[in-house]
């Protein structure tokens, strides 16, 4: 088996890994401390990577798996609770205040969203295709598209009142 070495996964990995970290610490200083604890335990088991999955997989699948140890053990000790604020939009100045008032909504809706469906729409808003995701939380591909056409209607159901009310 030839892996690629450890630097080079999470050079390659890093904007991902720091927009899952975000989405679990609070700004301002969590998420570094967030992201220097997943690159500190994907290198303590880097080792045990046996390259049956791509190595962005096993990265994302460590870096889901420490965010989410961190914020259990932070939201124990001071209540937090998870943020969205990774979840980026391209704004330019063709951008409505109404699009960008819109996008504030589905952070707020995905914010109500269970763990589990927090960390499947996650990966989704990465663009990993149904059978990555699976492959970072342990899921079959089948599972992850039922699960999203789920997360999709709840979103949906978030979303409605707040763009009836403003229409």
């Amino acid at each position: 088996m030839n892996k690629e070495p450890f630097e080079e996964v999470v050079e390659a990995n890093k904007q991902s890994i720091f927009r899952i970290c975000k989405i679990y610490a609070t700004p301002p200083y969590e998420p570094e401390d967030f992201f220097q604890e997943v690159v500190f335990q994907g290198w303590k088991s880097y080792d045990r990577f046996e390259g049956k999955s791509k190595a962005s997989t096993w990265i994302y699948r460590v870096a889901l798996n420490v965010c989410l140890q961190l914020k259990s053990k932070h939201s124990k000790a001071n209540d937090l609770t998870s943020r969205i604020d990774s979840i980026q939009v391209v704004l330019n100045e063709d951008t409505s205040s109404e699009d960008q008032e819109r996008f504030e909504w589905l952070k707020a809706c995905i914010q109500q969203l269970g763990e589990a469906d927090r960390s499947i729409i996650v990966l989704f808003l990465e663009e990993l295709p149904y059978k990555e995701i699976g492959a970072v939380l342990g899921l079959t591909e089948n599972h992850v598209a039922v699960k999203m056409k789920r997360i999709k209607a709840k979103l949906a159901e978030c979303m409605t009142p707040k763009m009836q009310g403003h229409a």
